[in-house]
């Protein structure tokens, strides 16, 4: 099986919905990462280019992909819905995770909608969250309590993000696990991550 995760920025993957993709990787799922901008934006292009790479060998994939946007210049246009549909073309996901549509930044809510177009033949759509999502009520959850570790660890692969937040005396990593456990009360576990299905098909 092979899974395609698209992120707007460096590190986006990883809050939203690294516990699920460490965990279908560690059974042998091919994960491809397509990162649409540079997230220059949040700090130095190559740092953030390094930063990715270590946080997509801790999710065991070396099949990492750039967009080769400028961070907030991403555009709900042809070429962008073009981008991602040769990815998809080309990979044949099973599933695709990217980031929920309504939300304060820019680039998620055009990278979503350009998304959303991309996939109008694809059967497995699942919408992450990420800190500036807006209203977002998940109705599938995964567990990712044997997880957790890893996704804490890919997002402090991203170290030049981890304290910008602008929240006084939380960070990064302390509103991820915050998340998770909200999560995962809402779906009954200690851990977990929620995503909002645009499609989502149960093989019987």
């Amino acid at each position: 099986m092979k899974i395609l995760a698209i992120g707007a920025h460096p590190d986006d993957i990883e809050f939203g919905c690294a516990g699920t993709l460490v965990k279908y990787t560690a059974k042998g799922t091919k994960l491809y990462l397509l990162v649409v901008s540079d997230g220059s934006l949040g700090g130095d292009p190559e740092v953030r280019r390094l930063e990715q790479e270590a946080s997509a060998k801790i999710m065991d994939t070396k099949n990492l992909i750039w967009g080769g946007y400028k961070d907030t210049f991403i555009l709900f246009d042809k070429k962008l819905i073009d981008l991602i549909e040769d990815v998809i073309k080309k990979i044949k996901p099973s599933f695709i995770f990217v980031n929920y549509p309504d939300d304060t930044h820019q680039d998620h809510v055009l990278l979503a909608k350009a998304t959303i177009a991309a996939t109008r033949y694809t059967t497995n759509v699942l919408f992450y969250e990420t800190p500036t999502s807006i209203d977002f009520k998940p109705l599938v959850f995964v567990d990712v309590g044997n997880s957790l570790d890893k996704k804490i660890q890919c997002l402090k692969a991203h170290k030049s993000q981890v304290p910008k937040t602008n929240i006084p005396g939380s960070d990064v990593v302390d509103i991820a696990l915050a998340t998770a456990r909200y999560r995962g009360t809402l779906g009954r576990v200690t851990y977990a991550e929620g995503f909002y299905p645009l499609r989502l098909f149960i093989n019987i």
